[in-house]
């Protein structure tokens, strides 16, 4: 076998690592290596406080109760029994609260409603700066600062709404505001919705009283008219006294006549006075239709849901994270410093 000379290193020497030369040269550029981690720190340092803030408040809701719903609830409730009463009511409707409930979250989600709430708040007006572009980009960018995150019923979890703002009163008074705002808007597109169908169920009642009016009536005339068709019968036959054993309310019309002539005066007379007859089903429309006449009493300001999580300051910022980017670019700088450290041993 061939051996290689003394003097000549073997390829397995030129690859291996050397670790004690490799700390020996870190520890020799050890101020390096702290300097410019301790640099970058700083830099990091100084950046958090000149960076936009931001801290973000977070809301729990639910559907409301009844006493919140105030006179909406009695009213729309009044509304539910008529179709009740008249058979219309959907097989599959929910309750008053969830109702409400439901339009309140559509409009918490929306983004015209945050586009809306943003555009009338003084958070808002104090950071244009005239600019068209520059203005709708703000707004794009505090629109989806409102992020609505909904429930899930398998995991136990109820909708939450969170609001990012550059101070903690800020997030805290905005929140506060944009579920007012958005509570407000449901409760004007529920009135409105009720002022509807209030009107709706007001012309179905008046046409069912002209109905029952004229069906009264048509059976008056005719009555009228047998009574009269009789007594004139009567008259041709001078027939002054009853001549029939039958009771007269069983008595057909076309054997009226048989009851004499000053019976049939005495009930013509009668049933002028007394005039078209109606059922109990009149009266009863008669009166809710009296009272739908009168219109709705809205509530502008009544609360479609209640807080499980009322908004709070909150007390640690989201974002920028002080700590966290002092420790990424130390170590940044560090690895920088190595670098410089190993360049410069080296060069030498």
């Amino acid at each position: 076998m061939i051996q290689p000379a003394s003097g000549t290193p073997s390829m397995g020497t030129e690859n291996e690592l050397d670790i004690r030369g490799l700390f020996r040269t870190l520890w020799v550029g050890k101020l390096w290596i702290a300097g410019i981690a301790l640099l970058f720190a700083l830099l990091a340092l100084v950046w958090t406080f000149f960076a936009t803030q931001e801290w973000s408040a977070t809301a729990v809701t639910d559907r409301p109760t009844v006493n919140m719903l105030g006179g909406y609830y009695s009213q729309q409730q009044f509304l539910r029994n008529l179709d009740d009463k008249a058979n219309q009511t959907p097989t599959d409707q929910v309750s008053v609260m969830d109702e409400t409930y439901k339009e309140f979250i559509m409009q918490l989600a929306s983004w015209d409603t945050r586009r809306d709430f943003w555009s009338q708040t003084d958070y808002y007006k104090q950071r244009l700066v005239g600019n068209s572009k520059a203005d709708a980009a703000m707004l794009d960018e505090l629109i989806n600062n409102i992020q609505y995150t909904p429930g899930d019923v398998v995991r136990n979890l109820n909708d939450n709404v969170k609001l990012i703002a550059e101070t903690a009163p800020d997030a805290n008074n905005l929140l506060r505001q944009y579920v007012a705002f958005a509570s407000q808007r449901a409760a004007s597109h529920l009135n409105d919705e009720l002022k509807g169908a209030w009107a709706a169920r007001t012309i179905q009642m008046k046409a069912q009283v002209k109905r029952q009016e004229e069906v009264a009536k048509a059976i008056f005339n005719r009555r009228q008219h047998s009574v009269e068709q009789a007594l004139k019968v009567a008259e041709q036959h001078n027939i002054s006294r009853n001549e029939t054993e039958v009771p007269p309310d069983e008595l057909p019309d076309s054997e009226l006549f048989m009851l004499g002539r000053p019976m049939l005066q005495a009930r013509l007379e009668n049933l002028r006075a007394v005039g078209p007859q109606f059922d109990l089903d009149y009266d009863q429309n008669r009166a809710m239709l009296n009272t739908l006449n009168v219109g709705p009493t809205l509530d502008p300001r009544f609360q479609t849901y209640r807080y499980l999580r009322t908004p709070e300051e909150p007390v640690k910022r989201d974002s920028p994270r002080r700590a966290f980017l002092m420790i990424m670019w130390g170590i940044v700088g560090a690895l920088i410093g190595s670098g410089i450290a190993l360049t410069r041993r080296r060069s030498n």
